[in-house]
Order: structure tokens, then sequence, then C-alpha cells
């Protein structure tokens, strides 16, 4: 294993010094490093809180600002964050409107963040993001697994947040975008997890997983590579298929795991375009990029949202982070 690092121990305090230190106009720490919180709070604002295990960078400090998070829990890599971290982000962020939760479907970060709740004392509702149409259940998850659409509800439930929408309106809106979200995923490699010093699965160098987890846990099967438009076929079929009836104007998230280059996710976009095109969906909206990782994994997802004008208005709201900024 081949990594930059001092110790294994040190290496997630080490990087979050290193990230809030980098963008110190956006982001604070919280005390003993226990949440990235946006620096200026807004009084009278929904506080929005998601976390997890790091390794998924940006998610989710990253998309602690403006337009987005209020406060993101980073636990130890792939491995949830502890209920008093929750509680303590929860009692930081809330200015009186309450504090929603956004919480990816695993069965560790599902229990963690409904004690964090129990513990904090304040008005919290919860939006746990199932968006993963590969395996109904996985290693880590009872039922479907939260995955890239996670920001995607991050992103326009922030931007509802920052307008001034209440907390029952928030945890509507959340759970509306998540059921008109899909994704899947292909992994190309393994993921190393420094602590563990080498590669959470073998797979052959002429082998994917499809339908892979962001924790590298299994997907629908595995075979041999296979062509980027033969991928993108399947992928988006799967997801259209998943979609109770047609959508018609929709975002397209291609997100890469981390190893994979630009150029080679910007041609599985050109491909997942073209198949949505030809079932006559309109990509009305589009982002590319490393925005839900899993360390050093080469492969991508393709994420497809269903919009209507509101959400489509509340996508292109400002939005000022780490991990995302447009609008201002």
């Amino acid at each position: 294993m081949k990594k930059f690092l001092n110790t294994t121990d040190t290496l997630l305090a080490e990087s979050l010094d290193g990230f809030a230190a980098a963008h110190a106009d956006l982001v604070i720490l919280g005390e003993e490093r226990k949440f990235v919180r946006r620096r200026t709070l807004k009084p009278g604002k929904v506080g929005l809180i998601s976390g997890g295990g790091s390794g998924h960078e940006p998610l989710h400090a990253g998309f602690v600002g403006m337009g987005m998070l209020d406060a993101a829990c980073p636990g130890q890599v792939f491995t949830a964050p502890t209920p008093d971290q929750i509680a303590e982000a929860a009692a930081a962020v809330d200015t009186g409107a309450g504090v929603l939760f956004i919480v990816k479907n695993y069965e560790g970060d599902v229990m963690n963040f409904d004690m964090g709740r129990e513990m904090s004392g304040a008005t919290v509702a919860m939006i746990v993001t199932d968006d993963d149409v590969a395996v109904e259940t996985s290693t880590y998850s009872t039922g479907r697994r939260g995955v890239a659409g996670t920001m995607i509800v991050e992103k326009i439930v922030g931007a509802a947040a920052e307008q001034g929408a209440d907390l029952a309106t928030l945890q509507a809106l959340g759970t509306r975008v998540n059921a008109a979200t899909k994704s899947m995923g292909v992994a190309l490699t393994s993921c190393t997890v420094p602590a563990i010093g080498r590669p959470m699965f073998s797979i052959g160098e002429d082998e994917i997983e499809i339908g892979v987890g962001i924790h590298g846990e299994p997907g629908r099967r595995r075979e041999k590579l296979q062509s980027a438009d033969a991928l993108a076929d399947e992928m988006v079929g799967a997801i259209l298929t998943d979609f109770a009836a047609p959508p018609g104007d929709v975002l397209l998230l291609v997100n890469g795991f981390g190893a994979t280059p630009a150029m080679e996710l910007y041609l599985m976009y050109h491909a997942a375009r073209r198949v949505l095109e030809g079932h006559g969906v309109r990509v009305a909206r589009s982002l590319v990029g490393n925005y839900v990782t899993s360390l050093d994994m080469a492969g991508c997802s393709i994420t497809v949202t269903a919009l209507d004008d509101e959400l489509a208005r509340l996508w292109d709201a400002p939005v000022h982070t780490a991990g995302l900024r447009w609008g201002v």
C-alpha cells in the first residue's frame, strides 16, 4: 500500500485539520473534530446535518456551506459517526427552527443518527436516502443503499432551507427528491482502506463488479469488462426500469469513485446521455466529477433525478461549499 499519510491512526484528524484550514472562509471544526460546521450560521434557518464514514470525499464535509449543509459528522473510514458527534452537531447548528438529518441507508448510520436525535434534545426530523437500484439488500444495509443521490438531496433541500422553508416542508421535499432519484454503479477495481492496507476485495484485471456499493460491497454480478456503451446501456436501463412512470426532464450525474480520470467520466456521461435520449428522456441538468467517492476505487456511478420546475429551480439556486459552487 502506498498512501500519503503519517500514521493510519492520525490520517482522519490530519485530513480534517487540512480541510478546515484550506476552507477557513467556509467552515470551522467542532470540538475534538467531532463535526465540520458552517462558519456563519443563518439565524432562524433549519439546520441541515449529514455525515457518515470518511473516504467518500467531498461527501459530506465538502458540502457544508451556503445552500447545502450546516454541519457534517465524519466517522472513521467507512464507519458511521458516533451518536455523541451527531448530538453535538445538532446543538451547534440549531438556531431555533429545528434540525434535519440527511442519512444514507446503511445500518450503522441510521442507528447512530437515530440515537443522536434522541440524545440531542432538539427538534429533529430525518430523511433516509436509498437511491441505489442495483440490489435490494447488501452487506451494510437492510433495503436499498444510499449512494450518490444523497448529494442531490443535500443540494436541493439545502437550497430550500436557505430560502427559509420550515422543517416539515424540508423533510417532505427531501423524501420527494429521494424518491425521484435512482443510481447504479460499476467498479473496475477495489479500494484500499488504509487501516487494512490491502484491497477490500480481489477482482481480475479483465473483470468488473456491476452494481457495486460505495464501500466495495458486492453488486448484482461480476463479469468480464464490457464497452462503455454496453455498461451505460445496462446502468441507465436499470434506472429507467425502476421509475414508476417514464421521467421527462432529468438531472444526470456521472460520479467518479476516486480513481477514474475525468476523460473517462465524460465518456460515460456521453454514453449515458445517448441512452436516455434514446428513451425519450431529456437531460435538462448535468454534473460530472468525483462527488461521492470510495477512496481510490476505479469506477463510476450514474444517477438520474426526475425534475419538475421546483426541483430544477432549487438545483440551480446558488451554492458555495468546498465541493460544489455556482451562482455566487
